[in-house]
């Protein structure tokens, strides 16, 4: 069958989220054939270029997120002859008429954001507000402005001007000031909306993309979009203006990733007032309109059902892992020095090694030999530099340069080390550096490290934040956050007990290689996939007049009792003359949009 691979800020591009897992999945799946749809984040990830991409990928269309120029390469430009050369052949502005749906459709899309999240106490007493207050009104008009405003971009194009035009600032002021909104919301001022439209703006770039017709997402069979958030609007509009179904797999669900982010960012809080219901609103809908949703956790699956997901539509797929490289190691009875603790990750404040280090301290009070290893880079960006930096400082403060004598070279016990080094060559090595593998964050979504430390059956100590403990499963010790004492318990229990760490690292390397590989993850995404496009409406053609009947014209599946849909039977809203890419017999003339722009 054919895919539509929906990213944003990542696959195939060389660096940003889920690119790994995207890679692995297009390789590991290669009976299909997969069409990328990706959305870039930067112009220094444009500038990085692609991975090598394998044969079943088809074609690939991007679009960038960062930029302001309308002119940008994959926005929709005006159909037909006579409008390209009035226009120039780009976006336009809109005449009399598509302004009125433009302000129609964008007053609908703002009341739904504006009013969203408002508590009783934030209320008006009139019936409108009461009414705007309402959660199944603010889904109407949040989906009465979205899809309005996509047909019209698709129709029209124009849209990222007109979402930056006095007139929108003049629509969102108002909504703001509307009875039934939040008090935080009603404080926004004019800098404060001229932030919420240029961060809308970015956003919705997708509705204005050329993608919509008959030879691009038309022509899939289906969308999954590896995100939630602006890389599954596409998913949406595929599904209302061709009947593709949509998958959303979510290993850090988009709307608590934004949460977490807008906490550090210098907006003011009407601006992440609004953003969070806009998000929260999107979140809603994508959830709504999906066939399928694949959180790769629990802990994701919780935020989703929270956000509106129906729970017979959520099925828990783990990320898929590489075990290969950390086979020698596993199965290996190095237990890597029984007085070493070892960190491995990403130096950044959320991993909290300020509480690590305390934690350290006490250690060393009680098993005066014990060393710590931190090994990892920082984050990109000052932030991760800074943090580094006052880390070490700390470990300087902590554990002065001990010598034997008054001769000898001092060494501290604490050490900071790269991946990549005489001492840590690969990634193998980090974790054979030391017999217990510690994590102290206080965010963690899927712990990648913890699931690394596992296959090569190291004990593990780590804290009750994000998926550790479903991860961990009862094969390692869990403290709560931000307690450097129990950390500091729970390590000295492994390290005064060989035999206990060598049984939980063999019990984690089982449970690791049972749930976390990559052959569980294809094998559930072939069956997802499988399942999905046996329930998708078949529009069987009439036979041809001459020359008897096509061989292959319907697939096999077909003849399957209980899997299609009878000629009789009512088609979901938007699905009815859907027709798979590989029970197609023609291909119609394009739904809107140029469709130009390969790569």
């Amino acid at each position: 069958m054919r895919i539509g691979l929906l990213t944003d800020g990542g696959y195939p591009y060389a660096s940003g989220e889920s690119r790994l897992w995207c890679d692995r999945l297009v390789r590991g799946l290669a009976q299909h054939e997969f069409d990328l749809f990706a959305l870039s984040r930067s112009a220094e990830q444009e500038a990085q270029g692609w991975v090598q991409l394998p044969p079943q990928v088809s074609r690939v269309r991007t679009a960038p997120l960062w930029t302001a120029d309308e002119d940008t390469l994959g926005l929709h430009a005006p159909r037909g002859l006579i409008p390209r050369l009035l226009t120039g052949g780009g976006a336009r502005t809109y005449g009399r008429r598509e302004r009125r749906r433009f302000i129609t459709h964008f007053t609908a899309l703002a009341t739904s954001v504006c009013a969203t999240g408002a508590s009783g106490g934030e209320r008006g007493g009139s019936g409108a507000a009461v009414r705007c207050a309402d959660p199944q009104f603010t889904d109407a008009m949040f989906t009465e402005g979205l899809y309005g405003l996509a047909e019209l971009a698709c129709e029209h194009g124009g849209l990222p001007a007109a979402l930056r035009s006095e007139t929108a600032l003049r629509i969102l002021e108002a909504a703001c000031r509307a009875p039934g909104t939040g008090r935080t919301v009603q404080t926004a001022t004019v800098p404060d909306l001229l932030s919420f439209a240029a961060a809308l703006d970015r956003v919705l770039r997708p509705l204005s993309l050329d993608w919509y017709d008959e030879e691009s997402l038309g022509a899939v069979d289906l969308c999954h979009a590896a995100s939630g958030g602006a890389a599954a609007l596409p998913g949406l509009l595929a599904k209302r203006f061709f009947g593709v179904p949509l998958l959303v797999t979510e290993h850090a669900v988009q709307l608590r990733a934004h949460y977490l982010a807008g906490s550090g960012t210098p907006v003011s809080a009407p601006v992440r007032a609004l953003l969070a219901n806009f998000h929260g609103q999107l979140a809603t809908e994508v959830y709504r309109q999906a066939a399928l949703i694949t959180p790769g956790n629990t802990h994701a699956r919780r935020w989703q059902e929270r956000c509106g997901a129906e729970p017979a539509k959520v099925r828990t797929v783990y990320p898929g892992m590489e075990s290969g490289r950390f086979a020698v190691l596993g199965e290996s009875e190095d237990d890597g020095g029984p007085d070493t603790l070892v960190w491995v990750g990403r130096i950044e404040p959320a991993k909290d090694l300020i509480a690590l280090l305390h934690a350290f301290a006490e250690v060393r009070r009680a098993e005066p030999d014990a060393r710590l290893r931190i090994i990892g880079a920082a984050a990109q960006g000052s932030e991760g530099a800074t943090y580094l930096a006052h880390c070490r400082a700390l470990a300087d403060q902590l554990f002065p340069d001990e010598a034997a004598d008054a001769h000898a070279v001092g060494d501290s016990p604490v050490s900071f080390e790269d991946i990549g080094g005489a001492e840590v060559p690969d990634l193998a090595q980090a974790y054979a550096a030391g017999g217990v593998v510690v994590l102290s964050s206080v965010v963690e979504g899927f712990p990648i490290s913890l699931v690394e430390a596992m296959f090569c059956g190291r004990a593990t100590v780590s804290t009750d934040v994000g998926a550790v403990v479903e991860v961990i499963g009862g094969t390692g010790l869990v403290v709560p956050p931000r307690n450097p004492r129990a950390l500091a318990e729970a390590c000295l229990a492994l390290l005064r007990d060989p035999e206990r760490r060598a049984r939980l690292g063999a019990a984690a390397r089982a449970r690791a290689l049972e749930l976390f590989t990559v052959e569980q993850n294809l094998a559930a995404f072939r069956g997802i996939y499988l399942e999905l496009i046996s329930q998708a409406p078949v529009r069987r053609a009439p036979e041809p007049a001459a020359g008897g009947p096509r061989p292959f014209a319907t697939p096999p599946e077909a003849h399957v009792l209980g899997l299609w849909p009878e000629p009789g039977d009512e088609p979901a809203p938007g699905t009815a003359g859907r027709t798979p890419s590989w029970a197609a017999q023609e291909v119609g003339a394009g739904a809107c949009g140029a469709g130009d722009g390969d790569a």
